[in-house]
Parts: C-alpha cells; structure tokens; sequence
C-alpha cells in the first residue's frame, strides 16, 4: 500500500488534483487517530468533532492550490497543521462571542499527553507559536508536527530532513521556550 500511496503523492506534486481524492482514504484512519488526540485536549463542551476536524482539513487541502507532500508523513504534518489553524479559528470565533471571556483551552505538558490540570488559551498557544516562528522557524515546526500532528522524532526528522537527534533537541528547546512565553502572560 506505501507504494500506491507514493505513487498518489507523486501524481498529486505533480499537479493531479485528482490524486489527493483517492490518496486521502489510504490516510483517513492516521488523519482521524491525529483529530481525536487533538480534540482530546479540547474542552468538554467543544461542539466540532473529530470526523468533522478530519472533514473540514480535507476541504481546505482540496483548495489548497500549492498542496506538494513529499511523502505520507508530510500529507500526515500539512493535514495536521489544517486541523490546527480550524481549531484556532474556531476558538477565535467563540472567544469573539463572549467577547473576550471563555477561551477555550488545550493542554500542553512535558509528555505532549491532554491532563487536567495543566490547560492553556488556544489563542495564545497560537500567538506564542507564531512568536517562536518568528525566532526560530525549525523549532515552530518541531511544535506543530509533534503537538498537533502527534508525530514521532523520526517522522518529523523525515518532514524536516534533519537528524532525530536534532529533534529531539529542538523540541525540548520549543517546549521549554513556549512553556516560559505562557507562564509569563497575564
């Protein structure tokens, strides 16, 4: 199956807009297990559900009119980046609702794992993301692909084309970085 689904990105940086309709199936069950870890770290009262996140990334690839993966782990980090940018703006919009109360929260900790007591602002995870991709583009990468895209050092060191080891050094470095940006924020 890793033939034809290298075959499919192929055709598909290739310029086949059809490719991406049939590759996309062979990754659903990947793109779903990443929705769920991520609505994982959603609050309970979250009304967009996994098969809905996995849905609307699709939509927004299918449109994507400069959609090159290089492999099955990188369609895996530019679905899971999609994901992200939904969540954000959806938590936007509700933030906007209650104008300005009641962000919604995800959780982030040493192990990248969703716990109960350590929850942050969506949005300020976002800015604080951008912050880091301002100052260091690889670590903000790093963040996405492993936080949000729930790959491993070795399949982000594939996306990245850099050693595991360095991923494993700037992910600590990101982490590290990002956790100081939030405790310091109001």
């Amino acid at each position: 199956m890793e033939t034809s689904i290298a075959q499919l990105v192929e055709q598909l940086s290739a310029g086949d807009d059809r490719a991406l309709d049939l590759l996309l199936p062979d990754v659903y069950a990947e793109l779903h297990q990443v929705a769920r870890r991520l609505m994982q770290a959603q609050p309970a009262n979250h009304t967009l559900q996994a098969t809905a996140l996995v849905h609307e990334a699709y939509l927004k690839l299918a449109r994507s009119s400069n959609l090159n993966p290089e492999n099955r782990v990188h369609l895996i980090a530019v679905a899971a980046r999609a994901m992200r940018q939904i969540l954000i703006n959806y938590a936007d919009r509700r933030a906007a609702q209650k104008r300005g109360g009641g962000w919604q929260r995800i959780t982030l900790d040493s192990g990248v794992r969703p716990t109960s007591d350590s929850t942050l602002d969506a949005v300020a995870l976002n800015e604080a993301l951008a912050e880091l991709e301002r100052l260091d583009e690889r670590q903000a990468r790093v963040v996405e692909l492993r936080f949000f895209g729930g790959l491993t050092n070795e399949e982000v060191a594939r996306v990245l084309h850099v050693s595991p080891r360095t991923v494993q050094l700037e992910w600590r470095m990101a982490r590290l970085w990002l956790r100081r940006r939030l405790e310091a924020q109001p």
